[in-house]
């Protein structure tokens, strides 16, 4: 019983003390209770205050969510441009000159561009249309700008990646090795291509959790040191290979770039959907060295509209749609 919280109370009881201690053990009973019951008061009046804001401002507490969801799920736009009466060639041309400067595209390539929105036939321009139906598409992800600025949430996995079944390529380091099921089924249609061509395809490298890209650059940060590790691997979340639509096909080397198979996947990789994400002397504007072997699926009309708008690079086209759905939201709104 000395142990207890309260010794005086309860020694008083047990111990038979005079009136007066017991006088004083009850100003102490009467204290504890008074003070409880403003302690009960004061969160009472706290709970209120709390409800009152929330209910006062509600998005301050939910914007950060939506944010997340709408910039990270990236939901298809509807359809915007031919048949859409907010668009007018004013807009356009608003939209366009925001996209352009966002994106920072090269100003040979932005005159190329401006030239085909120019006049009353812009809404069915070749430009216009391609990105129309780019846009249509219901897969946001081949077209998203995943790179230092805009990586991808920790939690992010594709919901259809398969396992490669190796039937027309050999695959090593991760085993098994998962794709996303479109860029699989363009992997075995391209893996036959060039066996007919009489190549055999490798696969080093496919998708990547942001788990194991965090192991993988902690690597490289080690061997190499931070600088030059942020120059040949992505930090967790940076990587397309969480896409599930990147793959590094044969070595880990650029010394493939000069050899008869690795010619063949530059010449032909593009056929199949597959666009070279970091290309020789673009560091600067991609954000990482060269990389041969590394091929991002895209889909066919994307490597369309990044070959004719964007002379092959990748990060030009995805930076242009990434700016350009954001400028476009703004602009009509």
């Amino acid at each position: 019983m000395q142990n207890s919280a309260f010794p005086g109370v309860l020694c008083a009881s047990a111990r038979g003390n005079n009136r007066r201690v017991i006088k004083l053990d009850g100003d102490l009973i009467i204290a504890i209770i008074c003070y409880t019951a403003i302690v009960g008061i004061i969160i009472k009046a706290l709970s209120i205050i709390c409800l009152f804001h929330f209910s006062m401002f509600p998005c301050a507490g939910r914007e950060a969510q939506f944010q997340t969801v709408s910039e990270n799920e990236r939901q298809p736009i509807q359809p915007l441009l031919i048949n859409n009466p907010q668009m007018n060639a004013e807009t356009i041309q608003a939209a366009l000159s925001r996209a352009l400067e966002g994106a920072k595209i090269p100003s040979q390539m932005a005159v190329a561009i401006r030239e085909s929105t120019a006049g009353a036939s812009a809404m069915t321009g070749p430009f216009l249309s391609q990105l129309d139906t780019i846009l249509k598409d219901h897969d946001p992800y081949l077209r998203i700008l995943v790179d230092k600025n805009t990586p991808l949430p920790a939690d992010y996995e594709p919901e259809d990646l398969v396992e490669l079944r190796h039937i027309s390529y050999r695959a090593g380091v991760l085993d098994p090795m998962l794709l996303r099921s479109r860029a699989a089924a363009a992997l075995e249609e391209m893996a036959v291509a060039a066996r007919s061509a009489g190549h055999n395809l490798g696969i080093s490298s496919a998708y990547r959790s942001y788990e194991y890209q965090a192991d993988t650059f902690e690597f490289w940060t080690a061997r190499m040191g931070l600088q030059q590790a942020e120059r040949v691997s992505a930090r967790p979340g940076q990587s397309q290979h969480q896409l599930g639509l990147a793959v590094d096909f044969l070595a880990i080397s650029n010394n493939i770039a000069e050899t008869p198979v690795g010619r063949w996947v530059s010449a032909n990789a593009g056929r199949f959907g597959f666009s070279l994400s970091y290309p020789r002397n673009y560091e600067e504007i991609t954000g990482y060295a060269w990389e041969s072997w590394h091929y991002r699926y895209v889909g066919e009309e994307l490597i369309a509209f990044i070959d004719t708008w964007f002379s092959g690079i990748q990060h030009y086209a995805l930076s242009f749609i990434h700016e350009w759905e954001n400028t476009f939201s703004e602009t009509v709104n």
